[in-house]
């Protein structure tokens, strides 16, 4: 079963039927990405502002961990996830919020995050229909870091790739320092920024060309792209770095 027969049933048993056309048509979509991503000059494109004020406060989009969570999160306490991993140079900054605070900053908090490679594997799993590599031995891409006092998490990765039936993503559990669970969700990116490295980054390993699904179509960020597109800046020589916020209620 390829992975997005696993999508297809997961989100089909939710949803019905109607959730899961969308994503069957994504392969041939022509649309383009919506205007919650804008582009504000050479390698720089701008997401949501979710979160940057008290009337924007709203808690994040909750979606599935999906299939290849991170198994014992609390093994990765690490800012560089690359392991082995190459590709395009790529820093993750997340600040966590407190919508019970009026968005101000939520220090202390647990924050695990984990990508596909640039060629659309996870570390932890494989060696099945849903992912015919096995990396069951290896644990890259994946890690876990406290927020500071401007809940600000950072980490050091390189730029995803993408995989059939999904727009490329970052997922993210977010815990209390207590270690209860506060949200999990995904983080999308702007389309141009993703075309631009997989239609011209093939010297970094880059070789799949575009993505066959763009976040309008993904049926994990259809309903609510506007609130989960990041803020991406950066070249494919020099690197990208990668803003976002997630809204908890702590």
């Amino acid at each position: 079963m390829e992975r997005i027969e696993f999508l297809k049933r997961g989100f089909g048993s939710l949803l019905g039927i109607a959730a899961i056309t969308p994503m069957v048509g994504a392969c041939s979509s022509s649309t383009v990405d919506p205007v919650t991503s804008t582009t504000t000059g050479t390698g720089t494109s701008t997401g949501t502002s979710n979160g940057s004020s008290s009337s924007d406060c709203k808690v994040s989009p909750s979606e599935t961990e999906g299939p290849f969570p991170t198994k014992v999160p609390a093994n990765f306490v690490r800012s560089d996830i690359r392991s082995d991993r190459t590709g395009v140079a790529f820093t993750i900054n997340i600040t966590i919020k407190n919508s019970n605070n009026s968005c101000a900053a939520l220090s202390g908090a647990l924050v695990d995050i984990w990508h596909c490679d640039k060629d659309g594997y996870y570390s932890e799993y494989g060696g099945t229909g849903m992912q015919s590599v096995n990396y069951t031995s290896v644990d890259f891409l994946r890690g876990r870091q406290t927020s500071d006092a401007n809940g600000l998490v950072k980490f050091t990765s390189i730029f995803p790739g993408w995989y059939s039936g999904r727009a490329p993503h970052i997922h993210v559990h977010v815990y209390n320092s207590s270690g209860k669970s506060l949200l999990v969700t995904q983080i999308a990116f702007p389309y141009d920024i993703s075309n631009t490295v997989y239609t011209t980054a093939q010297a970094y390993g880059y070789t799949k060309g575009a993505q066959d699904t763009k976040n309008e179509r993904d049926n994990v960020f259809s309903d609510s792209y506007a609130t989960e597109i990041a803020t991406v800046t950066g070249s494919i020589s020099a690197g990208y770095i990668l803003a976002f916020n997630v809204v908890v209620s702590a």
